[in-house]
Order: C-alpha cells, then structure tokens, then sequence
C-alpha cells in the first residue's frame, strides 16, 4: 500500500485561524463528489475542513489500486493520511479497520454508496448547529483525560445513604 500522491491547498493567513477550530473530515470516492468506496479498498479520500458556517475541500490523498484482500498491512498508510481527520464516510469498512480508525482518533462513518459529498457535509453542519450527539459530541470534546485526584475529592465531600 503505496499514497501514490496528495494534493493539499495551502491556507493563506487569513484561513489560519479558521483551519484551526474547523473539523476535518474525509470521505472514501473515486470521484471527489460522491462516497463510493470501501474504506480499505479506496483509490482516494477527498478531506474538507468544516465549520457550522463554511466548508472547504482541503485535500485529496490518492492511493495505488487496491482489493479487499485482508491484508491488514495496507491499513495504516490510509490511516496515516488521515490522522487530522475526526471521522472517514465511507460505503464499508471492517472491523479490523474501525478498531484501527478509532485507535487512531477518527470515527468511521458508514454511508449508502453514492452519497454526495455536499450533503453529507451540509448534515454535519446542521447537527453542528444544532448541537452535535453521539460520535461527533465525543469527537469535538475528545478524549478527556481521566483526574486521578477524583477519588479523593469524593471521599472528602462525604457519603450519605
């Protein structure tokens, strides 16, 4: 498994602040418009930058062909080029892969194939708007590390039956 090339449109000054607090998110297709891919087997990834207000398409990560042929080895490059990404939509992925994806931080989407890009973005923009759940809640807070001091703060405030 070889990224065969990626393409990526560099922000000028004014879109740094905005690359900053903007969700990434990529999408498994052969078209750059439609998911139409399974996430192991996919020849390319188009990667947006997402806000409640704005979208744009960041990049494109294009892989050499592939088949679905187990070969889990082929895995970590995918996942490599999309470490600043919280989610993938992709047609299919196994199981192995989403262990590997949300190890790595990003949350497997399964979608029906075909799906338009633009939409997909535009629902993700309104659940924004309208106050994520589930997946995207948990990706936007991610994971808080534990206060080992806890315990103790709740032994000293007292227990009553």
């Amino acid at each position: 498994m070889i990224l065969q090339r990626r393409l990526q449109l560099a922000a000028g000054r004014t879109e740094v602040q905005w690359m900053t607090t903007a969700l990434k998110v990529a999408f498994a297709t052969s078209d750059m418009r439609h998911v139409d891919q399974h996430f192991g087997a996919a020849q390319a990834f188009a990667l947006y930058a997402v806000t409640p207000q704005q979208a744009r398409f960041i990049a494109a990560v294009a892989f050499s062909e592939l088949t679905m042929d187990g070969n889990e080895a082929k895995l970590s490059a995918k996942i490599d080029a999309l470490h600043e990404c919280i989610a993938v939509y992709s047609q299919a992925v196994g199981a192995s892969a989403i262990g590997q994806l949300r190890a790595a931080g990003i949350q497997p989407v399964k979608v029906a194939s075909g799906s338009d890009i633009r939409e997909l973005i535009a629902a993700l923009q309104l659940a924004l708007r309208q106050g994520p759940v589930g997946w995207l809640a948990k990706a936007i807070v991610g994971p808080m590390p534990a206060n080992p001091a806890r315990f103790d703060e709740m032994e000293a405030q007292g227990w009553e039956e």
